[in-house]
Order: C-alpha cells, then structure tokens, then sequence
C-alpha cells in the first residue's frame, strides 16, 4: 500500500521510505509527510512486506534481505506515473536503501533523515562504499551524536562532495538532543524540513520558477 500525502499545489513528489523498526505511520514519518506537503512536496509513503507482515501479526519482525528490500522499492518507483519531478529517499534503513537505488532511478536527487552509516555500536561495520559510486547530489539529515555515525565518524569517511551533510547538533538518530544541550526536537525537525525543501527545490531543473511558491 502507498499512502500519498498531498500538497496544495505540488511542485516535486518524494518517495519515503521507513526505518528499520517504525513502519510509514510512525510520527516521525507522518509528521515529515504533513511538514513537507505544506511546503508544496507530495509525499508518498509505503512499507517493506516485512513491516506490514508485522502490523497484519502485531508484533514486531527483522527487516528483509537487503535484496527483498530493493526490489519492494524499485516496485513503488515503477508504479509512480505522476509527473512531478522525483525524489527518493527514507528514514535511516530506508533512506540506504533509497542510496542504493538512486543511481539507476529517475529521481533527480535523494534525500536521508539519519543514514546508518554502521550499525549501532559496531562503528567498524561501515556501510558507505556505495555512497562513493553515486554521482546525484544526496542530502543526508544526521544528529551530530547519532549513534549510527556521529559527525566526528562521518568527518572521517570523506564522502564525494555530491552528498551533502547537515547535522542537527546533540541530536540522536531520531534527531532528539539532550535537554541540558539547550536545543529541542521541534527546532531540529524544523531545521531538517526547511533544509530538506531547499534541497530539493535546488535540484529541479527549473528550480528558478519556483522561488515564488
């Protein structure tokens, strides 16, 4: 199932896809839908067949095989005949997949809210070699103390210069920081919103006649 969330006047579509844990219905993945939307981005949202095995099941199951995840993307993508200039993209494991895809795919850029970069506390389990093969700009959204690649890890892979970093400072892998850091999610997700937009908007080729929506 595809859910679409729809702008007013659309001027782009964003694929998004889900993490690991949390499904399309997540708040993260609603509020980012709704955030985006409202700034002229349709958004549609699916799951992978093991999410929704787990929701049919009500209770929570390990992601696919990396290949079962790609081909449930690429579906999605074949069956996304609207026109609009494409996006792709997700929310950490959904937004690798994306990566992994975007090469090959009509989207114009892509977009992740917390790349995996390794898997939690497993730091030498880097998961970027594909990264350096994609020539489309990439934004990636990371909290600077994420724990599946913080800002002091990432400053070290030397990403090409196609992919573009912004951190969310003191922010975790879902974007929240510590209350003692003085910042707040809702500034942070905010931020990522405007941010994301701006990417966007910037990679459609007529990018200059959109300055007034």
């Amino acid at each position: 199932m595809i859910l679409t969330t729809k702008a007013h006047k659309p001027w782009a579509h964003l694929i998004l896809a889900h993490g690991a844990g949390a499904g399309m219905n997540s708040d993260f993945m609603e509020l980012t839908a709704l955030a985006l939307a409202a700034n002229g981005i349709q958004v549609s949202r699916f799951e992978f067949a093991y999410m929704q095995l787990a929701t049919q099941l009500g209770k929570r199951r390990p992601p696919d095989r990396m290949e079962k995840l790609l081909a449930c993307y690429q579906q999605v993508l074949r069956d996304n005949t609207d026109g609009l200039p494409l996006f792709i993209g997700g929310k950490s494991m959904g937004g690798r997949v994306a990566s992994m895809l975007m090469q090959s795919s009509a989207a114009l850029a892509g977009v992740c809210f917390g790349y995996p970069f390794h898997p939690a506390g497993k730091p030498d389990k880097i998961r970027t070699e594909h990264l350096y093969a994609i020539n489309k700009p990439m934004l990636i959204v990371q909290g600077a103390r994420d724990t599946m690649g913080n800002q002091q890890e990432i400053d070290l892979y030397a990403l090409p210069q196609n992919i573009q970093l912004s951190y969310l400072a003191d922010g975790d892998h879902s974007f929240k920081p510590r209350k003692v850091s003085g910042f707040t999610f809702e500034e942070h997700f905010e931020h990522a919103m405007n941010i994301t937009t701006s990417f966007i908007k910037q990679h459609i080729p007529s990018h200059s006649n959109l300055d007034n929506q």
